[in-house]
């Protein structure tokens, strides 16, 4: 797998440091962190991303509305975004793939198959 650049929109500081270890160590991939959609967003629009991983719930602005302002903006619109949810009933799953995300992950998720999870969902 080539080094990947991929950005974690997580307003939980553990989530974002376990995230973060997983797929520096496992992947070799290279990990930019946000704590709310606001940073993600600026992050997102002055850096090249290979992909981003955004938390559902949070707070001020959530992980839908974060993924509305991307898509709205001509240099964010193209990353493809993966959903972090502890929701993962049927009828969240159905709305968040109707919102064209390219995938979703359970919280909790095991750290050591979460490089492969994500590298699955994006054909890498």
């Amino acid at each position: 797998m080539s080094t990947k650049r991929i950005l974690v929109i997580d307003d939980e500081e553990l989530i974002q440091e376990v995230i973060q270890g997983s797929l520096e160590d496992v992947g070799g991939w290279e990990v930019l962190l946000a704590g709310s959609g606001y940073e993600g967003l600026l992050i997102a629009a002055s850096q090249p991303l290979d992909a981003i991983l955004l938390d559902v719930s949070m707070p001020e602005m959530d992980g839908v509305e974060t993924l509305q302002k991307l898509r709205s903006q001509p240099d964010t619109q193209a990353i493809p975004v993966i959903f972090l949810t502890a929701k993962v009933q049927p009828a969240d799953k159905a709305h968040f793939s109707q919102l064209g995300v390219t995938g979703m992950i359970a919280k909790p998720f095991d750290p050591m198959t979460l490089t492969a999870e994500i590298a699955e969902m994006m054909d890498w």
